[in-house]
């Protein structure tokens, strides 16, 4: 008698363990939720030092590792968090892989496929690592992610400024020509021409990807923290950053109040309130007018640069793509170029740059066909074109939905916004925008119960 009851208490127990897997994924990050351990933001610091790095190694002389650091946290955080993958959001994972091969599968020329294939394995890793990223971040307390992503930002920051002014810059220089084969950024007389002065890199490979994760990282804390004076330290890093590093990706963080604002911070009780949404929309136009501000008195040089065609990294992140994107979707609405196809759309994308009038025919030719479009969120009609590129949209909308993300909005606007200064479409940094995003939708709209 006493053997039956302690199986029945010890299948009890395993009964109550096992029954959060079953449910719905939402329940699960916005109840009973407490601190990650000590590894756990190991781990996550060692997938943001990759997404700051993007440290890749080349497995063959066609397929790269990318974002090493990220990749080994990714697949480790996946296994700790496997308890949390429930039926539901894992048929949604293989739903939207699926997807993404017959996206594949219906691109124009099957020559291409082998490269095609590559781009999917690629992509279906950091999908992977993204989401092992999300269901670690969202077991954490509130205070937990706003301290972490600050903490980043502000390690940056520090870094940025010893590098300027202390001295720190020939040991940065050492370690990036150690760490970075090619890629390596080395145009100092570019930056004292549109700055002033050399900008940072602070151990990356280039100072766009210092500014990229600088204005990521302030941006996610912003949404989190319950700081009632969150906006004003907001602004106070916005200017200290233009400060220690400057650049125009720094003006993404005024444009990403406005997604801020408009989903997240006019709801109330998670639904949206028609006077809070006056009352934040004031403030994003105050954002937005600040943006125009620094943009037109901060990088004057750079604006005339542009205007006059003589700035190749400005066309190459964000003109250029446009036109290719909108050029790839008149002449291949269907199913575009396939993932990573940029060899079968090259003369037809150089075609388009030389007609246009801000390319100049004096800048150095680019010599790989990924270089030529810098810009993910054009990547993604590119690569999927009209048709596609909208079923993916909604596959993935609904995988966020049945993981618990608040505001699918949300997230696609912080990542269309962001994608305007990095590329790499199959790259980890590009989804994990997207679940990082979703992660803090989800902090922001989770009761306080801390």
């Amino acid at each position: 008698m006493a053997d039956a009851t302690a199986q029945t208490q010890a299948l009890a127990k395993s009964a109550s363990k096992l029954a959060p897997v079953g449910r719905f994924h939402s329940r699960a990050i916005r109840s009973g939720v407490s601190r990650i351990d000590w590894l756990d933001m190991v781990l996550i610091c060692l997938f943001l030092i990759g997404m700051y790095t993007n440290y890749t190694i080349m497995v063959s002389a066609k397929v790269p590792f990318p974002s090493v650091p990220s990749g080994v946290a990714g697949f480790i955080l996946l296994w700790r968090r496997r308890d949390l993958i429930t039926p539901r959001a894992f048929a949604g994972f293989i739903i939207v892989v699926l997807l993404f091969l017959f996206s594949i599968l219906c691109a124009t020329d099957i020559r291409f496929l082998p490269r095609r294939f590559n781009g999917l394995i690629q992509l279906t890793y950091s999908l992977i690592i993204g989401y092992a990223l999300f269901l670690t971040v969202t077991q954490a307390s509130r205070r937990q992610f706003a301290g972490l992503f600050l903490g980043f930002a502000l390690v940056i920051l520090v870094g940025c400024l010893l590098e300027g002014h202390a001295g720190l810059r020939p040991l940065s220089d050492a370690v990036r020509n150690v760490l970075y084969s090619q890629g390596v950024y080395e145009n100092d007389l570019r930056d004292v021409l549109f700055y002033k002065r050399v900008r940072p890199k602070f151990f990356a490979s280039e100072p766009a990807s210092v500014t990229f994760c600088y204005t990521l990282f302030t941006f996610l804390w912003v949404v989190v923290s319950p700081w009632r004076w969150k906006l004003v330290a907001y602004a106070g890093l916005f200017g200290l950053g233009l400060f220690a590093m400057p650049g125009p990706t720094l003006l993404l963080m005024l444009l990403l109040i406005f997604p801020y604002m408009l989903f997240l911070a006019s709801r109330r009780a998670g639904r949206f309130d028609v006077g809070r949404l006056l009352m934040v929309a004031c403030i994003g136009v105050i954002f937005f007018g600040a943006f125009v501000v620094f943009g037109q008195s901060l990088f004057a040089a750079r604006l005339e640069s542009i205007r006059s065609g003589d700035d190749p990294s400005f066309f190459y992140r964000v003109q250029g793509p446009a036109l290719a994107g909108l050029d790839v979707m008149a002449h291949y609405p269907f199913a575009g170029a396939g993932l990573t196809g940029e060899p079968f759309i090259e003369k037809e994308i150089t075609n388009v740059y030389l007609r246009s009038p801000f390319y100049s025919a004096g800048w150095q030719a680019v010599s790989l066909a990924t270089d030529l479009v810098v810009n993910y969120f054009w990547l993604h009609w590119i690569f999927l074109g009209l048709v596609w590129g909208l079923i993916m949209m909604a596959a993935l909308t609904v995988w966020l939905r049945v993981l618990g993300v608040p505001s699918f909005a949300f997230c696609w606007m912080v990542w269309a916004i962001l994608g305007q200064a990095a590329g790499a479409y199959v790259g980890p940094s590009c989804w994990a925008v997207l679940f990082l995003a979703g992660a803090a939708a989800v902090f922001h709209q989770r009761p306080e119960k801390e």
